[in-house]
């Protein structure tokens, strides 16, 4: 950064800019009087390209790093590791040729290596203005820019909420609903929790209900471990049954493993068995392990039990390892 950069974002509030930004032709504006006219303004500045920049709090339900490319191209995390999500997240948007080419959402810990562009920080931002700008930039393709979709998942603010229950509705088409519905789950709590319940419940795509189910693995309500055992016993659709099993397989706990058990020992369908074997092996820390043995041990049907074989081998677990020593020296 210039030495005139370093000397404005000293004179700048410390909350209103990032903890490290560098290589950046900072200046700063205030976007009290409205953040849609401030924003306007500075993608209409030149030169570009540029950067746009706020912050707001968020609901802390979101892991957010910082990210680097390593030399094979590969993304890579590196940074502040974060044992609880930050209260704020850093909105960033790319501006080339007057229009947003990019959004990202970053830990304000993170570096900023602005590349010598320009850096237009924003303070006095709104976070109900926050996600009405976001929406207008939410897109029906897999672009950068359909990350704004995922910037509004971070917010705190109610009208987060309000708008991704917009783009999971029925009147947005299957791509954009899905990703709403996916952004529900993992980052809107007791809120996005209950849209689940109500898609899972009464929506007649069968695409959007299934697109549910997967997001509750990522919810973190504690309804969520209820409801998928619930459909896994009781849903009379087997496919509804075998992927709230699998769903199943990334939760912790003691009735997330009863549910499994009782999925691979008592359920009539063939695919809703093979969901609870691989749900078994991936349950976290290695909990399935003991009753994927047991398994091993005892079934009688035998395509099942090469499956068990195999999932437990995957598993790299030392008690497997144990268990193939016993069975190889008797």
């Amino acid at each position: 950064m210039t030495r005139a950069a370093w000397i404005l974002a000293a004179a700048l509030p410390l909350a209103a800019q990032p903890k490290l930004l560098v290589n950046a032709k900072l200046d700063a504006h205030s976007a009290a009087q409205g953040l849609d006219s401030a924003f306007q303004a500075q993608v209409q500045a030149t030169p570009q390209p540029s950067w746009i920049a706020y912050d707001v709090p968020t609901n802390k339900t979101m892991t957010l790093g910082c990210e680097f490319v390593s030399n094979d191209g590969t993304w890579t995390s590196t940074g502040t590791i974060h044992l609880e999500p930050p209260d704020h997240a850093v909105i960033l948007f790319r501006i080339v040729g007057a229009a947003v080419e990019r959004v990202r959402t970053l830990s304000p810990d993170c570096q900023f290596d602005a590349g010598n562009v320009p850096f237009h920080w924003l303070s006095d931002v709104q976070p109900a203005q926050s996600v009405a700008l976001l929406t207008t930039l939410v897109t029906n393709e897999w672009t950068p820019q359909s990350s704004a979709m995922g910037a509004i998942a971070v917010h705190a603010d109610p009208s987060a909420d309000r708008a991704l229950d917009h783009f999971a509705g029925s009147d947005q088409i299957l791509t954009v609903r899905q990703r709403a519905i996916s952004y529900l789950g993992s980052a809107r709590g007791k809120h996005g929790f209950d849209m689940l319940k109500g898609f899972i419940a009464n929506d007649p795509d069968q695409r959007i209900r299934t697109r549910a189910i997967t997001a509750l693995e990522s919810s973190k309500d504690a309804g969520a471990t209820d409801l998928l055992i619930s459909l896994s016993k009781n849903d009379k659709d087997a496919g509804v049954r075998t992927q709230a099993v699998r769903e199943l397989g990334h939760k912790r706990g003691p009735q997330a493993l009863a549910a499994i058990s009782d999925a691979l020992n008592n359920d009539a369908e063939m695919s809703v068995k093979r969901a609870a074997v691989g749900a078994l092996q991936s349950m976290p820390d290695g909990e399935g392990v003991p009753a994927l043995i047991q398994f091993a041990q005892n079934a009688k049907d035998q395509n099942l039990r090469r499956q068990a074989m195999t999932s437990l081998q995957n598993s790299h677990d030392p008690r497997a390892i144990s268990f193939f020593m016993d069975v190889l020296t008797k």
